[in-house]
């Protein structure tokens, strides 16, 4: 009966503190570099939830690790409703199938808030690189083996994944150069230190269109709006390929559910505003926004599916 009536004390007063939260600014936890597409689509919904809350949103980057580092920090963070991921499908669903001793349990440790985004990626390389489409690509892949590079956000990244992926598919052997974080590879994809990078559409659309990079297909079943001439890998020569990156909020568990209906409810309207609609179009990427059940059955799906893509790619990271 102690226990009862303890319980709905405490309910009560979680009720009560509801109806003023936040009382304090809110930390979002991006487990990548600035820069980053987490770290982009952050900054794009910050200032909006900002004014409906009525307290600042801080962003707070911290990136390494292929995401372990910023993660682990969301995972054991105060379930107080102050504290926020906006997160990938990197240490969420790929990387607890690649190493041991993951510091959290990424389907115990988190409260699903809503999926943000979810789109393809893109194979790019340079202008003058010595392949323009994906079969000259695949043709010079297999008369050098291990001399053609790609880059990576890190060893477990999504993009490290859907590397590997092509490379079992296509049938051949490309060498694998982790940075920590998708900045920094791009940023020596861009000086030609690199060949090749899958990366998604936000942070690779404008360099694109600059001619700094060239995009040689995208990972989509179907061509993308965001570049409609742009034939996918599997029309371009590796038949079935297909992956996308995701992206979303997460709260660590037990966060009070009062205070997680307040921040979906700030979210879903900050991700319909048009100001933010607009901005996801320029950066090339289609806003998604679903219920915590619904984001929740997502990652579990992902989760089982990308366990069994590391288990047949034999890929370990130490």
């Amino acid at each position: 009966m102690l226990r009862i009536i303890f319980l709905c004390v405490a309910a009560l007063a979680v009720a009560a503190h509801a109806q003023t939260y936040p009382i304090k600014p809110i930390r979002i936890l991006v487990p990548v570099p600035a820069g980053g597409t987490a770290d982009i689509f952050a900054r794009m919904l910050a200032p909006a939830m900002s004014n409906q809350l009525g307290q600042q949103l801080v962003i707070d980057n911290r990136g390494g690790a292929g995401g372990l580092i910023g993660t682990e920090l969301a995972a054991k963070a105060p379930p107080d409703g102050y504290t926020l991921m906006m997160c990938s499908q990197g240490p969420i669903t790929i990387v607890p199938h690649l190493q041991k001793n993951v510091p959290y349990d990424a389907l115990r440790d988190f409260t699903a808030v809503s999926l943000i985004s979810a789109g393809p990626y893109l194979l790019t390389t340079q202008p003058n690189a010595p392949f323009k489409t994906i079969k000259e690509l695949i043709a010079a892949a297999k008369a050098e083996p291990g001399r053609i590079s790609y880059a990576s956000a890190g060893s477990g990244a999504p993009n490290h994944l859907a590397s590997e992926q092509f490379k079992a598919m296509a049938g051949v052997n490309l060498q694998h150069e982790p940075y920590k974080g998708a900045p920094q590879a791009v940023t020596d994809l861009l000086g030609g230190h690199v060949r090749l990078y899958f990366g998604s559409i936000p942070p690779l659309v404008a360099h694109i269109k600059a001619g700094r990079l060239r995009a040689l297909g995208v990972s989509s079943a179907k061509r993308t709006h965001q570049v409609p001439d742009l034939p996918t890998i599997s029309e371009g020569g590796v038949p079935g390929f297909e992956f996308y990156s995701w992206f979303g909020m997460l709260a660590p568990a037990r966060t009070p559910r009062p205070y997680l209906q307040r921040v979906h409810e700030v979210l879903m309207k900050a991700m319909r505003a048009p100001e933010t609609t607009s901005q996801f179009e320029a950066q090339g990427a289609d806003p998604v926004g679903n219920s915590p059940e619904e984001f929740a059955a997502f990652i579990k799906r992902e989760y089982d599916t990308n366990a069994r893509l590391v288990k047949t790619a034999g890929l370990r990271v130490e």
